[in-house]
C-alpha cells in the first residue's frame, strides 16, 4: 500500500491523435493509475496505445466539430474554452500532461493538481516563429496567429495558477517555467522504452531522422544540408510540413512515411548517425538512437543539451543547413571516436522504469504535503494556495 492507493484520479492530456513523446508519458500515468479517467480535447480511436484506450476517455466539444480530428490545430483559439468547459468533481488528484492547454483545466476544491509540463504553450512563446513565421504558414494564418497571441499568452500565464506542483521534462523547460510563469518546478526526465532497442556496431551508410514533420523539428534544414552533402538521408514520419519538405528534397533523401516498431528499430540500429536539427523540449528520438548504439548530430539547443554528450555525438550551432553540413563533416572526421557502448550507456539514464518509480515517489511526496496543508483533506492543518 502507498499513499496514492485509493485516490480518485483524473488524467488530463491535450489531445490523443497519435503516439509521440507526450503520449508515452501519459501511458505511464495510465499504468500508475489503472482506474483513472482521461480527459482530452480530441480523441481519434485507434491512434494511441491500448494501455491508454482501455481507460474511460472524455472529450471536449471540439470532438463534435466535423473534421476537427484532422485539423484540430486550426481551432487553437478555442482550446482554452474547450479545456475550461470540463467539470471535474469527486477527484482527489488531477495529473495533467500538458504542452498546450491541459494544465488549465479547472480543478475542484480539495483536489491536488500536479502538472507534468512538456512546455509552456509552445505555439505562442518560444516556438511562435517556427509555427507562424514567413514560409511556415499562409499570410491569413500568420495574421490570425498574431491577433490571438496576446490573449493566449495571458490565458497561459493565468491558468498556470491552477497548478499546485509543476514537474518538467528538462532543465530547458524548467527555465521557461521560471521565466514565463514565475514558478519553480522539478525536473523528471521523461520515459524512453529502452528495452525495445539493441545496440549494434554494424552500420550502413545512411543517416536517419524519425519524427513528425512539424515546424520545430526543422526537417527542411536536414533536407537542404543533405542535398548539398549528397549523402543518403532516410526520414521516417509524416506531418504538416511534409509536402513542402518533399518539394525541397533531392535524390539522396528518402521518405519512408510511417513505419512499424520493428522497422524503426532496425533503421536506428543500422544508421550511420541520427540527425536532430530542431529544438525539442526534451527529445526522445535521440535517446532511442543512442540506445541502438547510434551517435547523434543535434542542434545545440533544447533537450539535446541534456541528452547528447561529447562521447555520444556532436552538438552544433547556429541552426540552419550550413552549420549542419559542417557538423556532418566533423562527424565523418571523428566517427571512430563514438562507440555503440558509450551511446547505449548514456541512454540508460532515461529508462521507463526509472520514470515510473520517480513519478510515483514525487506524487507521494506532493500528496503528503497537500494533505497536511489543505482543509477538508485528511490530516489537514493549514490552508493551501498555489505557488505564485
Amino acid at each position: 500500500m502507498t499513499t496514492l492507493d485509493g485516490l480518485r484520479v483524473a488524467l488530463v492530456h491535450d489531445w490523443l491523435t497519435g503516439m509521440r513523446g507526450g503520449e508515452r508519458v501519459l501511458e505511464v500515468f495510465c499504468e500508475l493509475f489503472p482506474s483513472a479517467d482521461v480527459y482530452t480535447l480530441i480523441h481519434v480511436p485507434g491512434r494511441v496505445s491500448p494501455t491508454i484506450e482501455r481507460h474511460p476517455i472524455h472529450t471536449s466539444f471540439l470532438q463534435r466539430i466535423p473534421g476537427a480530428a484532422r485539423r484540430y490545430r486550426h481551432f487553437l483559439p478555442l482550446f482554452p474554452a474547450a479545456i475550461e468547459r470540463f467539470r471535474l468533481s469527486g477527484y482527489d488528484l488531477v495529473l495533467s500532461s500538458s504542452h498546450a492547454v491541459a494544465k488549465g483545466i479547472p480543478v475542484p476544491p480539495g483536489a491536488l493538481h500536479v502538472c507534468y509540463l512538456h512546455a509552456p504553450m509552445r505555439y505562442m512563446w518560444d516556438g511562435f516563429d517556427a509555427y507562424f513565421g514567413p514560409g511556415r504558414a499562409s499570410l491569413p494564418v500568420r495574421l490570425a496567429a498574431r491577433a490571438v497571441r496576446p490573449y493566449l499568452r495571458r490565458w497561459d500565464v493565468r491558468s498556470a495558477r491552477r497548478v499546485h506542483r509543476f514537474l518538467v521534462n528538462s532543465r530547458n523547460i524548467q527555465e521557461q517555467v521560471r521565466r514565463i510563469y514565475g514558478r519553480e518546478s522539478r525536473v523528471v526526465y521523461p520515459p524512453v522504452s529502452l528495452e525495445r532497442f539493441t545496440p549494434s556496431v554494424r552500420k550502413s551508410d545512411y543517416y536517419l531522422m524519425v519524427g513528425a514533420f512539424a515546424p520545430n523539428k526543422r526537417v527542411d534544414d536536414a533536407i537542404v544540408a543533405f542535398n548539398r552533402l549528397r549523402r543518403p538521408l532516410k526520414i521516417v514520419g509524416t506531418g504538416q510540413d511534409e509536402a513542402r519538405c518533399r518539394e525541397l528534397a533531392g535524390p539522396s533523401v528518402e521518405f519512408l512515411g510511417e513505419q512499424d516498431d520493428a522497422a524503426i528499430e532496425r533503421l536506428y540500429r543500422e544508421a550511420r548517425a541520427f540527425i536532430f536539427p530542431g529544438v525539442d523540449d526534451f527529445g526522445i528520438t535521440p535517446l532511442e538512437a543512442q540506445a541502438s548504439g547510434t551517435p547523434v548530430i543535434a542542434l545545440a539547443a533544447g533537450g539535446a543539451l541534456e541528452t547528447v554528450t561529447a562521447e555520444t555525438g556532436i552538438l552544433y550551432e547556429p541552426a540552419g543547413p550550413d552549420a549542419l553540413v559542417e557538423a556532418v563533416q566533423r562527424f565523418e572526421a571523428q566517427r571512430g571516436t563514438f562507440t555503440a557502448e558509450a551511446c547505449a550507456l548514456n541512454a540508460m539514464r532515461f529508462g521507463r522504469p526509472r520514470f515510473a518509480e520517480e513519478m510515483r515517489r514525487v506524487l507521494e511526496e506532493a500528496w503528503e504535503g497537500f494533505r497536511g496543508q489543505t482543509p477538508g483533506v485528511a490530516g489537514a492543518t493549514t490552508p493551501h494556495a498555489p505557488h505564485r
